[in-house]
């Protein structure tokens, strides 16, 4: 079947195609969160050190970035559906060998496998929805696609938790063979063909230098914490990354057949919708990286509860995805995104009231209330980033889409969290010299608790510092949120007689 075909396919066959879409991109989300819960129990079972145990995530990190860059070359040479099945077959196979490792290096091999297919699949779903979906019906589309990016994802922790708990650590990677094979088997029977397009010479150079910049940031970003900032390894790190980013900019930019075709950005929706896009990322994800960190370092919930703490939030935006999709369809992106951003930033404001005594009610409100928001600013800008892209690069855009958001939360959240630490030391300087066992207002304390009480006061330090550093980093982001109304002012609706 042409592509000519499958851009006129009738105004509900996309559907089924859809369906099995979202069986991919589910499966590859949902892996890249369960993971994280399953670690200290790895640790335990194969007798592995933190440093050890930590590669198994990234590893998988720093392949999903590398082959990302490859998956809209390899769309255009082998065909998006052959490829979307060759992902989920990898995925599946990787999958597998998860659940037969015998130690750490094996689990990190077979989750490098995993990365392969995991990478390919989100950006290839993506770049087959605006292949299949016609103009006019592509925010339904999206919406009903957002579900699976907003869902996986939140239900991660939760569904992890309970199988290491109750079942086995295995079945987080044993429950996606069965879900890849039926992926597979509908993909041959239900997805239109896709005709491959001229992909021209690989881009050697330009694979190498994204590759190893790319590595090089995103291990720098993992690690920065850990190791420090201004620790030679990361300064090293950077320096590369740098370096290779820009001779890859270059090298993309002068290249006859670019492996990322960066001139797409010459195009104004998709570079505004990736500016909204990733900033509304930002916002979303560095709240659910530092909310787990609260309720489960300073208020003690497990890893099953923290999961369904965000599971609310996960489940207003799977219920409201589908409205704000027919609503784009209609009126198109801009309001949609101002007031989804404006609403993001005022509940990321409003955490900065967040305290020790938060009650869970509060905190449900605030997530729930941010998954209302990203229905609103979310899926309209991503929704609105390809259509203005011609057919034979919306792979390559695709892709480029992804990255620009996976290394800007990257990015977001090692700056965050180093703005958290270094508020956090403030705040506990401040706290100490008014928090001892000598202050008249804390002698009730002393006395009850005796030689126990510079222990407790320590604590309880620790806690509140924690807490107020917290808040000043949602002051923050609330601040970095509302820079996105500026490249949404300018989003428009696009016009749906535009052949794709």
């Amino acid at each position: 079947m042409s592509d000519a075909t499958v851009q006129k396919i009738p105004q509900t066959g996309w559907l089924g195609p859809m369906f099995v879409i979202l069986i991919g991109t589910f499966m590859a989300l949902l892996d890249s969160s369960v993971i994280n819960v399953a670690l200290p129990k790895i640790m335990t079972v194969f007798g592995a050190g933190t440093e050890d145990v930590e590669w198994v995530s990234t590893a998988y990190i720093l392949v999903l970035g590398v082959v990302e860059t490859l998956s809209g070359w390899l769309g255009n040479r082998l065909g998006l559906k052959r490829l979307y099945i060759f992902a989920m077959a990898t995925f599946a196979f990787g999958s597998l060998l998860c659940t037969l490792s015998w130690n750490v290096n094996s689990l990190i091999a077979a989750r490098v496998v995993q990365a392969i297919g995991g990478g390919t699949l989100v950006t290839t779903s993506m770049a087959m929805v605006y292949r299949i979906v016609p103009r006019e019906k592509i925010g339904t589309a999206m919406g009903i696609y957002m579900i699976a990016v907003l869902v996986a994802p939140a239900i991660g922790p939760t569904l992890g938790g309970y199988l290491v708990d109750y079942v086995d650590r295995r079945w987080i990677f044993t429950i996606n063979i069965p879900i890849g094979a039926a992926g597979i088997i509908l993909g041959f029977i239900i997805l239109p063909e896709f005709k491959t397009r001229k992909a021209g010479t690989f881009d050697v150079v330009g694979f190498l230098t994204a590759a190893g910049g790319l590595s090089c940031l995103l291990y720098a970003l993992s690690k920065g914490l850990e190791w420090g900032w201004t620790d030679e390894r990361i300064v090293i790190l950077l320096y590369f990354s740098v370096t290779l980013i820009g001779l890859f900019i270059y090298v993309e930019l002068t290249a006859d057949n670019p492996l990322l075709d960066l001139r797409v950005f010459r195009y104004l929706r998709f570079t505004l919708s990736t500016l909204t896009s990733s900033i509304v990322a930002v916002s979303l994800l560095t709240t659910t990286f530092f909310i787990p960190l609260f309720v489960q370092n300073i208020r003690g919930l497990s890893a099953m509860r923290t999961g369904l703490l965000l599971l609310p939030m996960a489940l207003t935006g799977a219920a409201t995805m589908p409205v704000m999709g027919r609503l784009y369809d209609k009126i198109g992106p801009r309001v949609l995104v101002l007031v989804g951003v404006v609403l993001m930033g005022l509940r990321t404001f409003d955490m900065h009231f967040l305290n020790l005594d938060t009650s869970w009610t509060t905190l449900t409100f605030w997530l729930i209330f941010g998954g209302l928001a990203r229905s609103f600013a979310g899926m309209p800008a991503q929704a609105s980033s390809l259509v203005d892209i011609p057919t034979e690069l919306i792979s390559r855009a695709s892709a480029i889409f992804n990255i620009v958001n996976r290394i800007s939360a990257s990015f977001a959240i090692a700056v965050m969290t180093g703005l958290l630490n270094n508020r956090i030391a403030m705040h506990a300087d401040r706290l100490a010299s008014h928090v001892t066992p000598w202050n008249p207002n804390l002698q009730p304390i002393a006395q009850t608790l005796g030689s126990q009480v510079a222990p407790y006061l320590r604590g309880l330090i620790a806690k509140e510092s924690f807490v107020r550093g917290i808040d000043d980093v949602f002051v923050a982001l609330a601040a970095f949120t509302l820079v996105a109304v500026i490249p949404a002012i300018f989003l428009r609706k696009a016009n749906v007689s535009r052949s794709a």
